[in-house]
């Protein structure tokens, strides 16, 4: 009987692998199509693995925590002809659907093993080729606080660095013993041998993600302004909706309306050019278990408060769960995310490597203002917003400007 491969798909523009973290099958099941046979993990979210068409499962060759690259093999199934016909998929050891045994043989004789392309098709010894398996592809060591060293780098140190998968970052802890403080290789391997036994865990995928847009966002010259807001207004108005706008999802409507206006303090420069965005499509920042998750609000200026609700809450719903689909943590320009849900009341948000903005919003804290209209001190609900921005696109002066012009159509939440 025909036998069809279980494929690790492309889960993403961008994603090269994932790792396994369920197998929800096991030698012998009987499954059918669309069934979510393999759960994986890429760097943005939790994703299943489909059966392509309906068999038996007869092998199993991925395990569970290990990372294989898409369009490695992970299973195999045993379905009938009458199945391959139906659905159109080809089966191992052929090159086109329909072909007969013998023809099937040849052409996986003459197949190059060693190409991407092979991943799916027999050996001559009648075998599977091995999953390709996949190094995490962002590395490093946290390390305690300390003195910071010197900033050159020899030679040797780099490639030490490169074997062990270290950044400069990594070893700004290590007081260096060399010439002006650089940090040595014997520096480094003294460093490791002191934190050998140190408790550790193993890093997820998006934990490692994370890290390393933070790394690369920080190589900017960033900046962060902030200001008062007053938020009996949006409270109020959020009391009379059903279903209930997010407060984030009022910060993100006034910065995307805010951005429509004025474009260029969302701009890339890209060498001596600044350009800027065509769509103001906005993220918002979920907090997930060991991570951060950006899904975004498309055409955010376009639409009004009470049509972006229901999508903000369904994308942020499957954030929380890490069932984002393809695509919905991609090309956004700017980033809003509400650090007040955990009680802080002031914070300075870090903007994604690709994105010149990032608005935070503190917690409400009751507090006394003085009205001019009484002549009394009044109690409001009153929080802060912070911008933090790309100081070589937006200066201060203008950073200021747009938190000034958000915080006014905040004012006037019924018009957004």
């Amino acid at each position: 009987m025909p036998k069809v491969p279980i494929l690790m798909p492309q889960l993403g523009e961008s994603i090269a692998e994932a790792t396994i973290i369920r197998l929800n099958i096991t030698i012998g099941d009987t499954v059918v199509p669309d069934q979510e046979v393999i759960e994986v993990e890429t760097n943005k979210a939790t994703m299943g693995v489909t059966a392509l068409c309906a068999g038996e499962v007869i092998n199993i060759v991925a395990e569970e925590g290990v990372s294989y690259a898409v369009g490695s093999v992970l299973g195999v199934l045993e379905v009938t002809q009458e199945e391959l016909d139906r659905t159109g998929e080809e089966a191992m050891g052929e090159t086109s659907t329909g072909g007969n045994t013998e023809s099937s043989q040849e052409s996986t004789s003459s197949v190059d093993q060693d190409s991407e392309a092979n991943l799916h098709f027999k050996t001559e010894d009648g075998g599977y080729h091995e999953p390709k398996l996949v190094e995490p592809n962002v590395q490093g060591l946290p390390v305690p606080a300390g003195k910071g060293g010197a900033h050159y780098i020899s030679p040797r140190m780099r490639a030490r660095m490169a074997e062990l998968g270290l950044r400069a970052a990594d070893i700004s802890a290590i007081t260096g013993s060399g010439a002006g403080g650089r940090v040595t290789v014997e520096d480094l391997e003294s460093f490791l041998q002191h934190i050998d036994t140190w408790p550790r865990t193993k890093a997820s995928p998006m934990r490692l993600a994370v890290a390393d847009a933070m790394r690369r966002s920080w190589t900017r010259p960033l900046a962060t302004v902030a200001r008062p807001l007053v938020m009996d207004r949006i409270l109020d108005h959020r009391r009379g909706q059903d279903p209930k706008p997010g407060p984030a999802l009022y910060l993100l409507r006034a910065l995307a309306i805010s951005l429509a206006e004025n474009p260029t303090t969302a701009g890339y420069l890209i060498g001596e050019n600044v350009v800027h965005p065509r769509a103001f499509d906005i993220g918002v920042a979920v907090q997930v278990d060991d991570g951060v998750l950006v899904p975004i609000i498309r055409n955010a200026d376009t639409k009004t408060l009470s049509e972006l609700v229901a999508d903000y809450n369904e994308l942020v719903d499957m954030a929380r769960s890490r069932k984002l689909p393809s695509g919905a943590t991609q090309h956004g320009i700017a980033t809003v995310t509400n650090f007040g849900t955990f009680g802080l009341t002031w914070g300075t948000p870090i903007p994604l490597p690709n994105e010149t903005l990032i608005l935070g919003l503190s917690a409400g804290v009751k507090k006394p203002v003085w009205s001019n209209e009484t002549g009394t001190f009044i109690p409001v609900t009153e929080a802060e917003i912070d911008l933090t921005f790309d100081h070589r696109v937006v200066d201060g002066g203008g950073a200021g400007m747009l938190l000034n012009r958000i915080s006014e159509l905040l004012q006037s939440p019924e018009q957004l």
